[in-house]
């Protein structure tokens, strides 16, 4: 999982939209989001503007599989 961000709320609502139903992923405080690698290509080619932030760390991957929010977001 990658976390990403979007530059405005505009183009985040635009990325979910199109994200919903495609790929597994999670909404973390502050912006960021989980999605799986497959889906950086699939908004790129959508031309949609995102931001990578890096590789999830391990709790954030976990969270987002049980569910919960992760105790930190870094």
């Amino acid at each position: 999982m990658i976390t990403i961000s979007f530059p405005d709320k505009a183009t985040e609502r635009q990325a979910l939209a199109f994200l919903l139903g495609r790929f597994s992923g999670r909404v973390l405080e502050g912006g960021l989001h989980l999605v799986p690698e497959v889906a950086l290509e699939a908004i790129a080619r959508e031309n949609i503007s995102f931001t990578v932030k890096g590789r999830a760390s391990y709790g954030q991957q976990v969270a987002a599989i049980r569910g919960a929010a992760p105790a930190s977001v870094q």
